[in-house]
């Protein structure tokens, strides 16, 4: 099985190629969006480096859009709340 089997069971931590996926984007534009702040610094676990899938939804949310979406909108109220 592989992981885009698992697509809907996404693990908390994700490699750089899942979490760019996991955002929509290429890799390359994620390293571009993880440079300029708007995707979040990956974490270290031992030698691996992962990106945390919470932090990509927070970050996700605080993307500008074309028109409101109510679940960002909950998400980012929330963040900005605390």
């Amino acid at each position: 099985m592989s992981r885009s089997d698992i697509a809907p069971y996404w693990p908390r931590g994700l490699s750089r190629e899942e979490a760019a996926r996991y955002v929509g984007v290429g890799a390359t534009k994620f390293d571009e969006m993880v440079k300029d702040g708007r995707m979040p610094k990956p974490k270290r676990v031992d030698g691996r480096v992962v990106w945390d899938r919470a932090a990509l939804d927070l970050a996700f949310s605080d993307l500008p859009d074309e028109s409101t979406n109510r679940i960002d909108d909950l998400l980012r109220r929330r963040t900005h709340a605390a």
